[in-house]
């Protein structure tokens, strides 16, 4: 029974389950063949390779036992939730720059230590890098503060 109750397993069942989820939400998408591809075609094989990878990590864990897992710390995984939310709800209407800053700082604040400095850091060279990629680079469509730019 610790042999199921280890980090490894565990994490071989979310990919698992992940891949499973995938494969479930992309059924109506058609796949078409290696040379034509559909809308489907590549998060269905990305899908298969969660699986797999999954499997394998399970059957190595089963085998070689591993550490047991620990209970999991509900902080983190909280605030990085509503962070993500808050980054969805702001994003249209805000702009690219407010969500992420949102994002940045309440996330942040489910870690064992908050320096204010480090995350305004991560909050500037994030907002660049972001701008850079996605507006400059990519040429989205998206505003960067609302209204403004």
């Amino acid at each position: 029974m610790n042999r199921f109750l280890s980090k490894d397993f565990l994490s071989g069942l979310m990919f698992i389950a992940f891949g499973l989820i995938a494969i479930y939400f992309g059924q109506k998408l058609a796949q078409g063949t290696a040379v034509r591809m559909g809308p489907g075609y590549v998060p269905r094989m990305l899908s298969y390779i969660l699986l797999g990878l999954g499997g394998l990590i399970c059957v190595v864990a089963l085998i070689s036992g591993g550490e047991p897992a620990e209970k999991p710390k509900w902080k983190p995984i909280t605030m990085v939730t509503i962070g993500i939310v808050c980054f969805a709800l702001l994003f249209e209407r805000a702009g690219l720059l407010p969500a992420l800053i949102v994002l940045i700082f309440i996330a942040s604040l489910g870690g064992e230590e908050f320096k204010l400095t480090e995350v305004i850091g991560n909050m500037v060279v994030l907002a660049i890098l972001c701008t850079l990629v996605f507006k400059v680079g990519l040429g989205m469509n998206i505003s960067i503060v609302q209204g403004i730019w």
